[in-house]
């Protein structure tokens, strides 16, 4: 391990993304427009009512399997539900391609790399988007 820094934003989100059996280029289309324009950064009435474009914010984009990971059974996680490595990797990087085209910065992290990431979260705000949109 090297220690090498490859992704860095000030302000904006840090997006941990997975990539499910199904997904394709609408699901990324999706996911990418839902980043952007998301209304969850506060306005001057700390009301959640501004998105990225807005604050001149960028997306930290690191890929993550394991949002896949099905613990229902056994004691350890099954990772069924995740796109195959090629296609992942293929739909990982057409999602930092969309968010970049709207003039956004997007580093994004080491495909299938153990990677140490670190955060300050201002909030806390965590949020959940499924381009199948079961939430």
């Amino acid at each position: 391990m090297d220690h090498q820094t490859i992704g860095r934003i000030q302000l904006g989100l840090l997006v941990y993304l997975g990539v499910g059996k199904g997904d394709d280029q609408n699901a990324a289309q999706y996911i990418a427009d839902k980043i952007v324009h998301l209304r969850i950064f506060a306005d001057q009435n700390g009301k959640m009512n501004r998105n990225l474009l807005d604050v001149n914010g960028d997306v930290l984009l690191i890929s993550q399997f394991t949002l896949y990971g099905d613990c229902r059974k056994g004691r350890r996680p099954g990772f069924d539900p995740a796109a195959q490595p090629d296609l992942a990797q293929q739909l990982y990087q057409h999602t930092a391609q969309l968010i970049r085209q709207k003039g956004l910065q997007c580093p994004t992290g080491q495909f299938a790399a153990h990677m140490t990431i670190s955060s300050t979260n201002d909030g806390p705000v965590t949020f959940l988007l499924d381009s199948n949109r079961n939430f």
